[in-house]
């Protein structure tokens, strides 16, 4: 089960989710309350393990800028978490080796999500970001042939509940293990790793189609 942190904003909480076992971890570049500078970022990725994929998430933003933040902050992935269109998402696959493309549950992108030309498909609410849970029938509207990723409220109290419906191949999340917003709970991190590793389906045991490799740079 690949499992993502997001909402990243200092070192000490991306620090915590790697040690407590998350596969990733997100930098919000969109506007949001939990927005981070590009420098920042560079300065917390320059210390994360190289096993670690750093994701960068962004709304709408033209693909040169994106490519541009993404080398200048460091990071590995670009989350297109917004209405861009499959050209967009290819131009910025040409520079970016891992990109994952945000849809929201219900609505064209997500039923449409192979025109993406990416593997990886991360459903959110309809909402995006709210951090509001959405009817999990919704995802099967997502074709097969793409690594789903389900978003969208989880927390520790749901994040089993979610993979058991879903069947996703990973799970995403930002304000459900915050103390505050941009401020992660250990408690709760811990909690949600350690729930979502427990219902993993066993098909996913061993962590195997992982998106980055290190070894391979």
């Amino acid at each position: 089960m690949f499992v993502k942190i997001c909402g990243i904003t200092n070192e000490d909480d991306a620090l915590l989710a790697v040690a407590l076992g998350a596969d990733a971890v997100g930098f919000i570049f969109a506007p949001s309350v939990r927005q981070i500078a590009a420098q920042k970022v560079y300065d917390i990725t320059r210390r994360l393990p190289p096993e670690v994929l750093t994701v960068a998430v962004f709304r709408d933003e033209h693909p040169k800028r994106v490519i541009e933040l993404v080398h200048n902050s460091g990071v590995k992935a670009a989350q297109l978490h917004g209405h861009e269109r499959p050209e967009d998402v290819a131009a910025v696959a040409q520079h970016v080796r891992t990109v994952i493309k945000g849809v929201s549950a219900g609505g064209v992108d997500a039923a449409n999500a192979l025109q993406f030309r990416t593997p990886y498909v991360l459903v959110d609410a309809p909402a995006p970001g709210s951090g509001k849970v959405f009817d999990w029938h919704l995802a099967a509207e997502v074709p097969e042939g793409v690594n789903l990723i389900l978003a969208g409220g989880l927390t520790p109290e749901n994040v089993a509940a979610g993979i058991k419906q879903v069947n996703p191949w990973g799970v995403d999340v930002s304000s459900g293990v915050e103390s505050a917003p941009g401020k992660k709970d250990p408690l709760l991190l811990k909690r949600f790793i350690q729930a979502a590793r427990e219902a993993e389906p066993p098909k996913f045991d061993g962590g195997t189609n992982a998106p980055y490799d290190w070894m391979d740079e």
